[in-house]
Protein backbone atom coordinates (compact mmCIF):
# COMPACT_ATOMS: atom_id res chain seq x y z
CA UNK A 1 0.00 0.00 0.00
CA UNK A 2 1.59 3.36 -1.21
CA UNK A 3 2.17 5.35 2.46
CA UNK A 4 0.02 8.27 2.65
CA UNK A 5 2.85 11.34 2.63
CA UNK A 6 3.17 9.72 -1.32
CA UNK A 7 -0.41 10.38 -1.92
CA UNK A 8 -0.91 13.20 -0.18
CA UNK A 9 1.59 16.14 -1.32
CA UNK A 10 0.84 19.05 1.31
CA UNK A 11 2.19 15.63 3.71
CA UNK A 12 5.18 15.01 2.05
CA UNK A 13 5.83 18.90 1.59
CA UNK A 14 5.50 18.80 5.85
CA UNK A 15 7.78 16.17 5.87
CA UNK A 16 10.40 17.55 3.92
CA UNK A 17 9.98 20.85 6.00
CA UNK A 18 10.14 19.06 9.32
CA UNK A 19 13.30 17.31 8.37
CA UNK A 20 14.72 20.28 7.04
CA UNK A 21 14.10 22.12 10.64
CA UNK A 22 15.34 19.15 12.02
CA UNK A 23 18.75 19.04 10.16
CA UNK A 24 19.37 22.69 11.01
CA UNK A 25 19.10 22.44 14.51
CA UNK A 26 21.04 19.52 14.13
CA UNK A 27 23.67 21.81 12.04
CA UNK A 28 23.40 24.69 15.15
CA UNK A 29 24.05 22.00 17.59
CA UNK A 30 27.00 20.78 16.38
CA UNK A 31 28.25 24.21 15.33
CA UNK A 32 28.42 24.84 19.38
CA UNK A 33 29.92 21.77 19.83
CA UNK A 34 32.25 22.58 17.40
CA UNK A 35 33.27 26.10 19.15
CA UNK A 36 32.93 24.41 22.65
CA UNK A 37 35.69 21.89 21.87
CA UNK A 38 38.06 24.11 19.81
CA UNK A 39 40.12 25.09 22.12
CA UNK A 40 41.45 22.02 22.88
CA UNK A 41 42.33 21.92 19.20
CA UNK A 42 43.88 25.01 19.18
CA UNK A 43 46.24 24.50 21.39
CA UNK A 44 47.35 21.56 19.32
CA UNK A 45 47.99 24.22 16.77
CA UNK A 46 50.04 21.85 14.39
CA UNK A 47 46.46 19.74 14.07
CA UNK A 48 45.14 22.87 12.25
CA UNK A 49 48.42 24.17 9.90
CA UNK A 50 48.43 20.00 9.06
CA UNK A 51 44.90 20.81 7.45
CA UNK A 52 45.89 24.50 6.38
CA UNK A 53 48.08 22.55 3.98
CA UNK A 54 45.84 20.18 2.43
CA UNK A 55 42.49 22.68 2.71
CA UNK A 56 44.60 25.94 1.44
CA UNK A 57 47.95 25.42 0.40
CA UNK A 58 47.17 22.36 -2.05
CA UNK A 59 43.89 24.70 -3.54
CA UNK A 60 46.92 27.48 -4.59
CA UNK A 61 46.96 26.43 -8.36
CA UNK A 62 43.26 26.37 -9.02
CA UNK A 63 43.00 30.10 -6.66
CA UNK A 64 46.07 31.17 -9.10
CA UNK A 65 45.04 30.17 -12.49
CA UNK A 66 41.06 30.96 -12.01
CA UNK A 67 42.06 34.14 -10.89
CA UNK A 68 44.38 35.51 -13.79
CA UNK A 69 41.83 34.22 -16.35
CA UNK A 70 39.03 35.90 -14.96
CA UNK A 71 41.43 39.31 -14.67
CA UNK A 72 41.68 38.24 -17.95
CA UNK A 73 38.45 38.04 -19.16
CA UNK A 74 37.11 41.14 -16.93
CA UNK A 75 40.05 43.47 -18.68
CA UNK A 76 38.90 42.22 -22.35
CA UNK A 77 35.21 42.68 -21.21
CA UNK A 78 35.71 45.52 -19.42
CA UNK A 79 37.70 47.42 -22.39
CA UNK A 80 35.23 46.38 -25.14
CA UNK A 81 32.55 48.26 -23.09
CA UNK A 82 34.40 51.33 -21.56
CA UNK A 83 35.94 52.52 -25.01
CA UNK A 84 32.29 52.58 -26.14
CA UNK A 85 32.14 55.34 -23.75
CA UNK A 86 35.49 57.03 -23.86
CA UNK A 87 36.18 55.20 -20.22
CA UNK A 88 38.73 53.04 -21.35
CA UNK A 89 41.55 54.71 -19.01
CA UNK A 90 39.12 53.34 -15.94
CA UNK A 91 39.96 49.88 -16.98
CA UNK A 92 42.11 49.19 -13.60
CA UNK A 93 39.01 50.45 -11.17
CA UNK A 94 36.58 48.51 -13.20
CA UNK A 95 39.00 45.42 -12.74
CA UNK A 96 40.14 45.99 -9.02
CA UNK A 97 36.28 46.95 -7.94
CA UNK A 98 34.48 44.17 -9.75
CA UNK A 99 37.42 41.30 -8.23
CA UNK A 100 37.33 43.09 -4.51
CA UNK A 101 33.76 43.46 -3.85
CA UNK A 102 32.18 40.69 -5.50
CA UNK A 103 34.48 37.72 -7.93
CA UNK A 104 37.06 37.47 -5.82
CA UNK A 105 35.39 36.07 -2.31
CA UNK A 106 32.50 34.86 -4.26
CA UNK A 107 34.75 32.77 -7.36
CA UNK A 108 37.73 31.58 -4.81
CA UNK A 109 34.74 30.40 -2.15
CA UNK A 110 33.20 28.43 -4.65
CA UNK A 111 36.46 26.83 -6.27
CA UNK A 112 37.39 26.62 -1.89
CA UNK A 113 34.15 24.60 -1.56
CA UNK A 114 34.87 21.97 -4.50
CA UNK A 115 38.24 21.37 -4.28
CA UNK A 116 38.24 21.61 -0.34
CA UNK A 117 35.08 21.27 0.61
CA UNK A 118 34.36 18.19 -1.19
CA UNK A 119 37.69 16.55 -0.27
CA UNK A 120 36.76 17.33 3.70
CA UNK A 121 33.59 15.71 3.68
CA UNK A 122 35.09 12.86 1.40
CA UNK A 123 38.04 12.27 4.48
CA UNK A 124 35.47 12.33 7.30
CA UNK A 125 33.08 10.29 5.63
CA UNK A 126 35.66 7.61 5.26
CA UNK A 127 36.71 7.76 8.62
CA UNK A 128 32.93 7.07 9.64
CA UNK A 129 32.48 4.26 7.10
CA UNK A 130 35.70 2.60 8.59
CA UNK A 131 34.77 3.05 12.26
CA UNK A 132 37.78 5.19 13.03
CA UNK A 133 35.64 7.52 14.68
CA UNK A 134 33.67 5.04 16.68
CA UNK A 135 37.27 4.07 17.55
CA UNK A 136 38.41 7.53 18.79
CA UNK A 137 35.40 7.72 21.11
CA UNK A 138 35.94 4.35 22.88
CA UNK A 139 39.49 5.66 23.52
CA UNK A 140 38.65 8.65 24.55
CA UNK A 141 39.59 10.91 22.31
CA UNK A 142 36.79 13.33 21.34
CA UNK A 143 36.11 13.07 17.47
CA UNK A 144 34.66 16.36 17.47
CA UNK A 145 37.96 17.97 18.64
CA UNK A 146 40.54 16.02 17.43
CA UNK A 147 38.87 15.88 13.43
CA UNK A 148 36.24 17.98 13.04
CA UNK A 149 37.59 21.08 14.72
CA UNK A 150 40.67 21.33 13.13
CA UNK A 151 39.89 21.34 9.83
CA UNK A 152 36.64 23.72 10.32
CA UNK A 153 39.39 26.54 11.43
CA UNK A 154 41.88 25.79 8.31
CA UNK A 155 38.96 26.40 6.48
CA UNK A 156 37.92 29.91 8.12
CA UNK A 157 41.92 30.94 8.04
CA UNK A 158 42.61 29.86 4.75
CA UNK A 159 39.57 30.90 2.88
CA UNK A 160 41.31 34.94 3.19
CA UNK A 161 44.45 34.19 2.41
CA UNK A 162 42.88 32.40 -0.62
CA UNK A 163 40.25 35.57 -1.88
CA UNK A 164 43.34 37.67 -1.30
CA UNK A 165 45.76 35.76 -4.08
CA UNK A 166 42.55 35.55 -6.26
CA UNK A 167 41.87 39.28 -6.18
CA UNK A 168 45.68 40.23 -6.98
CA UNK A 169 45.93 37.63 -9.70
CA UNK A 170 42.68 38.89 -11.22
CA UNK A 171 44.24 42.08 -11.25
CA UNK A 172 47.42 41.05 -12.81
CA UNK A 173 45.71 39.11 -15.20
CA UNK A 174 43.34 42.72 -15.65
CA UNK A 175 46.96 44.44 -16.37
CA UNK A 176 48.32 42.47 -18.56
CA UNK A 177 45.21 42.56 -21.08
CA UNK A 178 45.22 45.94 -20.54
CA UNK A 179 48.65 47.24 -20.32
CA UNK A 180 50.58 44.99 -22.16
CA UNK A 181 48.10 43.55 -24.97
CA UNK A 182 46.11 46.53 -25.19
CA UNK A 183 48.24 49.06 -24.65
CA UNK A 184 47.03 51.23 -21.84
CA UNK A 185 49.02 53.30 -19.84
CA UNK A 186 50.65 52.07 -16.79
CA UNK A 187 50.67 54.59 -14.16
CA UNK A 188 47.09 55.91 -15.56
CA UNK A 189 45.82 52.17 -14.94
CA UNK A 190 47.26 51.72 -11.77
CA UNK A 191 46.22 55.58 -10.37
CA UNK A 192 42.38 54.99 -11.81
CA UNK A 193 42.43 52.00 -9.73
CA UNK A 194 44.23 53.35 -6.38
CA UNK A 195 41.53 56.53 -6.69
CA UNK A 196 38.62 54.25 -7.01
CA UNK A 197 39.77 51.23 -4.21
CA UNK A 198 38.23 52.34 -0.95
CA UNK A 199 40.05 50.37 2.26
CA UNK A 200 37.32 49.88 4.23
CA UNK A 201 34.52 49.75 1.29
CA UNK A 202 36.37 47.90 -0.73
CA UNK A 203 39.28 45.97 0.79
CA UNK A 204 37.68 45.55 4.36
CA UNK A 205 34.18 44.42 3.19
CA UNK A 206 35.62 41.50 0.99
CA UNK A 207 38.18 40.20 3.66
CA UNK A 208 34.79 39.94 5.71
CA UNK A 209 32.94 38.20 3.24
CA UNK A 210 35.67 35.81 2.65
CA UNK A 211 35.88 34.78 6.10
CA UNK A 212 31.70 34.41 6.29
CA UNK A 213 32.07 32.33 3.20
CA UNK A 214 35.19 30.14 4.52
CA UNK A 215 33.09 29.42 7.87
CA UNK A 216 30.13 28.49 6.12
CA UNK A 217 32.06 26.29 3.49
CA UNK A 218 33.81 24.52 6.11
CA UNK A 219 30.57 24.20 8.70
CA UNK A 220 29.42 22.63 5.69
CA UNK A 221 31.59 20.28 4.98
CA UNK A 222 32.79 19.28 8.46
CA UNK A 223 28.85 18.67 9.16
CA UNK A 224 27.75 16.63 6.12
CA UNK A 225 31.18 14.26 6.27
CA UNK A 226 30.16 13.50 9.60
CA UNK A 227 26.70 13.13 9.22
CA UNK A 228 27.49 11.04 6.02
CA UNK A 229 26.05 7.55 6.02
CA UNK A 230 28.49 4.63 6.57
CA UNK A 231 28.63 3.47 3.00
CA UNK A 232 30.51 4.09 -0.27
CA UNK A 233 26.88 5.92 -1.43
CA UNK A 234 26.23 8.00 1.57
CA UNK A 235 30.00 9.67 1.20
CA UNK A 236 29.24 9.92 -2.01
CA UNK A 237 26.06 11.71 -1.64
CA UNK A 238 27.47 13.67 1.55
CA UNK A 239 30.20 15.05 -0.89
CA UNK A 240 27.43 16.04 -3.32
CA UNK A 241 25.47 17.89 -1.33
CA UNK A 242 28.65 19.54 0.33
CA UNK A 243 29.19 20.94 -3.16
CA UNK A 244 25.28 21.61 -3.72
CA UNK A 245 24.86 23.58 -0.65
CA UNK A 246 27.90 25.34 -0.02
CA UNK A 247 27.29 26.82 -3.41
CA UNK A 248 24.10 27.91 -2.75
CA UNK A 249 25.05 29.34 0.50
CA UNK A 250 27.63 31.59 -0.71
CA UNK A 251 25.78 32.76 -3.35
CA UNK A 252 22.73 33.77 -0.87
CA UNK A 253 24.85 35.46 1.83
CA UNK A 254 26.73 37.11 -0.93
CA UNK A 255 23.80 38.58 -1.44
CA UNK A 256 22.50 39.23 2.04
CA UNK A 257 25.88 40.60 3.00
CA UNK A 258 26.11 43.13 -0.25
CA UNK A 259 22.85 44.57 0.95
CA UNK A 260 23.90 45.44 4.30
CA UNK A 261 27.53 46.28 3.59
CA UNK A 262 26.97 48.45 -0.14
Amino acid sequence: MADSSSRNPFAAFGHRLIEAVWKLGFVCRFFAAILRDSGASLRRFPLVIREIYFAGVLSMIIIVVSGLFVGMVLGLQGYSTLVRFGSADALGALVALSLLRELGPVLAALLFASRSGSAITAEIGLMKATEQLDAMAVMAVNPIARVVAPRFWAGVLSMPVLAAIFNVMGIFGGYFVGVTLIGLDHGTFWSQMQNAVDWHTDIVNGLIKSLVFGAAVSLIAVFEGFDAKPTAEGVSSATTRTVVTSALTILALDFVLTAFMF
